[in-house]
């Protein structure tokens, strides 16, 4: 079937989305250092110590360390700015956000024999906000839609759609016939067929002679709440036990823009089923939600050989999730071009207009295990006033796991896993010194290391794309840029207050991460076999300037 001539006020092109991916669990399985204002100013580094409301989420072992009962609330405001940096074009986006981290009970038993303890924690943050100008571009997005959909061979008519047809959806609710992205791009005029009836298009790139730049946005927001359940105790006050549940409340927002100015390029000529040649004005807007409960388990021991050193380790199995998903995609086009006939097309122009804010969504469920935890810590006592304390975490990236909503798991979704993450090494080291019995002065820091593969993050050889799949295990997705993190660091400071059985906590906590925006994936064309298309890249860093502010009593 042929397309729809192009109208003169074009109209934007919703539709929904059901996919998940590799890059979806990632983004909703990472966690931060986010606590109690000591556990904060001394960088988490707590798995040997205990004795603080926060291990409740770390090790469990830590609540047999407490001889009183402890009551606390934890305040945070966030100062967060992200820095776009792509071909010399440098954007800087800053927001502020206000948040309760923390809030919790231990309830002691005499000589901490036995001990129990609730506390809510804010486990991660997915507040950022980053964009900007991705610079002169040397390919389009539209181009690698049109290699694969030409590749695959789908005629027009399985992605137009029609009176009784849809090239998302069968008449029974099950997915259409061709990928989105193929249909959503057709139909927004950003790929062309070559001749009437032809099986091959070409993207909106000529690589003879367009030109043009590329633009940017992404929104995030949401958060991971969990809600601990624990028991522990002490033998002898030389090992320190625990057993925790957490119950988990994840929801995750995005919305992604991705917009392309062309001169020169291969636009729709007037007669519907050809291209001819132009400037070339499109937008790609996609938005996700992700929301659901989870469950998982903590193991702890803390072993105190004598007064002046402990040791600890604890180990979280992964978080159990069911997850929802929903989410929509519109592209916005505009296209100019002088083989227009005179007096079509508003003298030659075609003119972009809008239907709103009038997103299309769709739902469904899934299931994910996010990674497993394990973590050791060393902290010794410095004569009567000063604590060290240094941990490792191994956490388990590789070993994520998405399903359907039945439990059955996605074979290929687990190799791409395998492919684009592995696991990370976090170091913690924090200190405490008691200046006066009541004021405490700290500080700590943290290094994590890239949960994202090298071959992923860097490359191979420069000649073989590292293709990274967006599209979702039924090429239902329409959203193609990803962003991987390198390394994330910590400095953190605090202060410390205690007045008979009242205390205050005061954090400041610096984070700084650095990340890599992809519009799209890399990807060698079939069309023309060995030749690498390389996608934009941009180089975010973002900082978050923390102050966090713990009231407590201890009876």
């Amino acid at each position: 079937m042929k397309k729809l001539l192009l109208a003169g006020l074009a109209a934007c092109l919703p539709i929904g989305l059901f996919a998940q991916t590799a890059v979806d669990a990632m983004s909703v399985s990472q966690s931060e250092l986010r606590g109690t204002a000591r556990f904060m100013s001394m960088a988490g580094a707590f798995t040997a110590l205990g004795g603080d409301i926060s291990t409740l989420s770390q090790n469990p072992a830590g609540i047999g360390v407490y001889r009183s009962s402890d009551v606390s609330l934890t305040f945070g405001l966030d100062m967060l700015s992200a820095n776009s940096n792509a071909a010399g074009n440098s954007y800087t986006t800053t927001q502020t956000k206000f948040n309760v981290n923390q809030f919790g009970f231990v309830g002691s038993t005499a000589h901490g024999a036995f001990n129990w303890g609730v506390s809510y924690n804010r486990v991660a943050s997915f507040n950022r906000s980053f964009g900007g100008s991705l610079g002169e571009l040397g390919s389009s997005y539209t181009n690698l839609v049109a290699d694969y959909t030409t590749a695959d061979g789908l005629p027009q008519d399985m992605l137009a759609p029609s009176k009784n047809y849809s090239p998302y959806w069968d008449s029974y609710g099950n997915f259409g016939y061709a990928p989105w992205s193929s249909a959503l791009l057709y139909n927004s005029y950003a790929i062309n067929p070559t001749s009437a009836d032809a099986k091959a298009y070409v993207g909106l790139w000529d690589y003879d002679r367009t030109s043009g730049t590329g633009q940017y946005s992404i929104e995030e927001r949401g958060q991971i709440d969990e809600y601990d359940i624990n028991i522990g105790g002490n033998v002898a006050d030389v090992v320190y036990w625990g057993i925790g549940v957490g119950i988990t409340d994840l929801d995750y927002n995005q919305r992604a823009y991705y917009s392309e100015e062309l001169s020169n390029a291969n636009v729709p000529d007037y007669d519907g089923i050809s291209y001819t040649d132009g400037s070339a004005s499109w937008r790609l807007s996609n938005a996700k939600h992700i929301s659901g409960t989870g469950v998982n388990l903590k193991f702890g021991l803390i072993f105190k050989p004598i007064n002046e050193f402990r040791l600890g380790l604890a180990v979280h199995t992964p978080t159990w999730y069911s997850l929802d998903y929903d989410g929509a995609a519109q592209a916005d086009y505009r296209y100019i071009s002088p083989s227009y006939e005179q007096g079509k097309f508003y003298n030659g122009t075609a003119v972009t207009g809008t239907d709103g804010d009038n997103w299309y969504s769709d739902q469904f469920s899934w299931k994910l295990n996010s990674p497993w935890r394990l973590m050791v810590g060393a902290a010794g006592v410095i004569g009567t006033k000063g604590i060290l304390s240094l941990d490792y975490e191994y956490k388990a990236y590789s070993a994520m796991r998405l399903k359907d909503q039945n439990g059955t798991e996605y074979p290929a979704l687990t190799e791409d896993v395998k492919t684009y993450y592995r696991p990370t090494s976090t170091i913690r080291i924090g200190g405490e010194y008691r200046v006066t019995p009541a004021f405490s002065v700290r500080a700590g820091y943290s290094y994590e290391t890239s949960p994202v593969t090298t071959e992923a993050l860097d490359g191979n050889n420069g000649v073989t794309a590292n293709y990274v799949y967006t599209s979702g295990p039924d090429d239902t997705e329409t959203q193609p840029s990803y962003t991987f993190d390198r390394s994330t660091q910590y400095i953190t400071l605090g202060l410390g207050y205690r007045y008979q059985r009242f205390y205050a906590d005061l954090a400041y906590v610096h984070r700084y991460r650095q990340s890599d925006y992809h519009a799209y994936t890399d990807y060698n064309e079939n069309v023309s076999p060995g030749y690498l298309v390389t996608a934009p890249v941009a180089k975010i860093t973002d900082h978050n300037n923390q102050l966090v502010l713990t009231v407590g009593m201890r009876f």
